[in-house]
C-alpha cells in the first residue's frame, strides 16, 4: 500500500475529523500496512462516537492482535473466517501485506489471529499502545483528577469601560464611593498625608435588580483599574480543601493585577454565620477572613466590593473594621435613573409618543430589573396588536402605562423583611439608613 496514499487520508481526516466512513477506511489501510498502532487511535475515535460500530470493532481486535504480515497464507483482504484452512498455493495472492517479519518463524503458530480475548497480554499491550489510544473514561468538566494535584486557576481578568456617568442618578452612592475608593486613588499626596492606605472593603447592600454589579463595574472602569468577579460557584468544591484553594488563588491574582477591584457576589452564601454552617464551610469563611486580611499577601491596590440581598446573614466577622468595614445601601433607582434605564430599553424598539418622564413617575419604587421587564411588556402589548390587526404598530405609551399597571414593584417583598431587621436588629446603628429610607417611604 502506498504511503502516499495513507499520507493523503490521513490529512484528509485532519480536515474533517467527524467523518467517520473516511477514518474507517483510513484504519483499515493502516491495519493492512502493518501500522497497527496508529490504526487503533483512529478506531478508538469511531468507537467513542458508535460504540456498537462493529466495523470499528474489528479493526480494534486486528490492530490489537499479532501483526497481520505473521500469517502469509492468510488472504488481508478477506475477513478472517472466509478462509479456515490456507492453502500452501495461496502465499502469491497477498501482495498488499508487505513482508513486515519473515514467515519462516515458527512461532505465529501457537498463537492464532486474531488472538482470544483469554490469551492477550495486557500488560504488553498496555506498555506498547498506552500513548496510542486515548483514555475511555475522563472527567466531564476536564478538569485534572483532584488526586493527582490542582492545576493552578486562571481566572478571568476584565478592563471594564463602564464609568460612574453612565449610571442614572444614585448621587449619594457616588459621593460615598468618590470618599471610600476614587478620591485616595485621584489624590496619592492626600492619601499619603492622611496615611489612607489603598487597601479595603465596601459592602454593598439592597433589594435584588438595583444595579450593585452594574456599579461595582462602573467603580473598576472609573478607577482605571482590573475587574475579577466572583461567584460562590468558582469557589464551591466538593473535594476537601479545594474551595479554600480556589479563595487563595483568586485573591493572588488581584494581587497580581493591582490595582484590581475584587468584586465578591452574593457574600452572604459564601461568608455566611459561622454559626449557622457546618464544619466544612466554616473552614472557607475562615479562608476568607485571612485573605481579606492579607496574611499571606498585601493587599494594597486590591479593592473588595462585595454584594448582598441579605447583609443580616453575613458573618459578622467579615464586617469588622479592616475587612468590609464600610457599608452603602444600594436603593431603587430615582426618578432621573428610571427615566434612564428606560431609555436605555427602549433604545433600539419602535417608540412612538413615549412621555418618559411621566413613565418614571408611574414606576416608583421599581428596580431597574423592573424597568426592564415593564419594557418586554409593552412590547408584548404591540407586537400582539400587530399580529392581530395585520398592520405593525409602533410602542406607545398607553401600552407602557398599561404594563406598569400590570407590573408590581419586585421590592416590595424586600422592604418587608428589610423593615423587621431595621426596627427590632439595629443595635448598632449599622442600618440607619435603611431605618431613615423606611422612614421616608412609610413602610409599615
Amino acid at each position: 500500500m502506498s504511503d502516499a496514499l495513507i499520507d493523503s487520508l490521513t490529512a484528509a481526516v485532519q480536515a474533517r475529523p467527524d467523518d467517520l466512513p473516511l477514518r474507517l477506511h483510513l484504519a483499515e489501510l493502516l491495519v493492512s500496512a502493518g501500522r497497527g498502532a496508529e490504526a487503533i487511535g483512529h478506531a478508538a475515535q469511531v468507537l467513542a462516537r458508535e460504540p456498537g460500530n462493529t466495523t470499528a470493532q474489528q479493526l480494534m481486535s486486528r490492530a490489537l492482535g499479532p501483526s497481520a504480515p505473521a500469517q502469509p497464507t492468510q488472504p488481508p483482504a478477506a475477513p478472517p473466517v472466509t478462509q479456515p484452512a490456507a492453502s500452501p498455493t495461496q502465499p502469491a495472492q497477498t501482495p498488499a501485506q508487505p513482508p513486515a517479519q519473515p514467515p519462516a518463524d515458527a512461532a505465529p503458530p501457537a498463537q492464532p489471529a486474531p488472538a482470544a480475548p483469554g490469551n492477550v497480554d495486557w500488560a504488553a499491550l498496555e506498555q506498547q499502545f498506552g500513548d496510542v489510544v486515548p483514555p475511555r473514561f475522563a472527567r466531564a468538566d476536564g478538569n485534572p483528577d483532584p488526586i493527582q494535584g490542582h492545576a493552578d486557576r486562571a481566572f478571568d481578568i476584565e478592563h471594564s469601560t463602564i464609568t460612574l456617568a453612565d449610571v442614572g442618578g444614585m448621587a449619594e452612592v457616588k459621593k460615598r464611593l468618590e470618599v471610600s475608593f476614587l478620591g485616595p486613588l485621584r489624590n496619592p499626596k492626600l492619601r499619603s498625608l492622611f496615611g489612607k492606605s489603598l487597601r479595603g472593603g465596601l459592602l454593598l447592600y439592597g433589594p435584588p435588580g438595583c444595579g450593585k454589579t452594574f456599579l461595582a463595574r462602573a467603580v473598576a472602569g472609573e478607577m482605571g483599574a482590573s475587574f475579577i468577579s466572583l461567584s460562590i460557584t468558582d469557589v464551591l468544591n466538593m473535594w476537601i480543601g479545594s474551595s479554600e484553594r480556589n479563595l487563595h488563588d483568586l485573591f493572588e491574582s488581584a494581587r497580581g493585577h493591582a490595582p484590581c477591584v475584587l468584586f465578591l457576589d452574593e457574600i452572604d452564601a459564601l461568608g455566611h454565620k459561622r454559626s449557622q454552617l457546618q464544619s466544612s464551610m466554616r473552614t472557607v469563611v475562615n479562608q476568607l477572613l485571612t485573605e481579606l486580611d492579607g496574611v499571606d499577601g498585601g493587599n494594597d491596590g486590591v479593592f473588595v466590593l462585595a454584594a448582598t440581598n441579605a447583609p443580616w446573614d453575613v458573618d459578622a466577622a467579615l464586617r469588622r473594621p479592616g475587612r468590609l468595614d464600610r457599608t452603602l445601601l444600594v436603593l431603587p433607582p430615582d426618578g432621573p435613573a428610571r427615566a434612564a434605564i428606560l431609555e436605555l430599553h427602549l433604545r433600539d424598539r419602535p417608540v412612538a409618543g413615549i412621555d418618559l418622564a411621566q413613565v418614571a413617575a408611574a414606576t416608583e419604587h421599581y428596580s431597574g430589573a423592573d424597568l426592564a421587564h415593564l419594557c418586554e411588556t409593552a412590547a408584548e402589548y404591540a407586537m400582539r396588536d400587530s399580529i392581530a390587526t395585520g398592520d405593525i404598530r409602533m410602542i406607545n405609551q398607553s401600552d407602557m402605562l398599561a404594563a406598569a399597571r400590570e407590573i408590581r414593584p419586585s421590592t416590595d417583598a424586600w422592604f418587608s423583611t428589610a423593615r423587621n431587621v431595621a426596627m427590632f436588629a439595629n443595635e448598632s446603628g449599622e442600618y440607619d439608613d435603611l431605618a431613615a429610607y423606611l422612614k421616608k417611604r412609610k413602610v409599615r
